[in-house]
């Protein structure tokens, strides 16, 4: 089956796949012209990647357990005290800011230094608070997509507008009018379609590189 039969049946982008691919943890056939060529073990394997990494199971851990290196039950055990530390972290990250409500700051009193003090302390204990910086990344990307898609909407449009023009100048048949004006529509809608799925993709986390995971 083509890559798009795959997705549909995975719920995952070609992206994805393709990532999987470069990190070995998918080994395609491919047909006589050379296309990549995806089976129903194929299919399988996706399943059992996305399921690992819905629970946050590192690329490596799964590249082992695939590998026959880790067995199922370890890989499990250790994610299972992975999300108790992160439990911890979260538990004492919202005492924190318990404390914080409680001492009625407002922003004229709020000593940032002595709370960024408190937090690199806690840190070092193992609390992780967000990570801001990549936050910010991720939606700098959603921005970057959107406004391509904006500009190239307005130069649709704008195309639109001149064609328009144009025909009331020099009147074309209706049949022909219609046909150029659907070109720069279907350009408009396809952009749209694209920049959807890259939101998604973005949301996802889908363009981490592998050292991320």
């Amino acid at each position: 089956m083509k890559i798009k039969q795959v997705e549909e049946l995975v719920g995952i982008t070609r992206k994805n796949i393709r990532f999987y691919e470069e990190q070995e943890l998918l080994t395609v056939g491919r047909s006589e012209n050379g296309y990549r060529e995806y089976g129903l073990e194929d299919v399988k394997r996706l399943k059992q990647i996305r399921l690992l990494r819905r629970l946050a199971v590192p690329i490596e851990e799964i590249k082992q357990l695939f590998d026959g290196k880790r067995v199922l039950e370890d890989i499990l055990e250790r994610q299972l005290a992975a999300l108790d530390r992160q439990k911890e972290s979260i538990r004492k990250t919202q005492l924190f800011c318990r404390q914080l409500l409680e001492e009625a700051h407002t922003l004229e009193t709020l000593d940032a230094d002595t709370c960024l003090e408190q937090m690199d302390k806690l840190e070092k204990e193992g609390v992780r608070f967000m990570n801001e910086k990549h936050q910010d990344i991720r939606r700098r990307k959603q921005r970057g997509a959107l406004l391509g898609a904006g500009i190239m909407t307005i130069m649709m449009l704008a195309l639109i507008g001149v064609m328009l023009w144009g025909n009331s100048v020099d009147p074309l048949p209706i049949g022909m009018l219609l046909f150029f004006i659907g070109i720069p529509i279907l350009i408009i809608i396809g952009v749209w379609v694209a920049m959807t799925g890259r939101i998604k993709e973005i949301e996802g986390g889908e363009e981490d590189e592998a050292s991320k995971y």
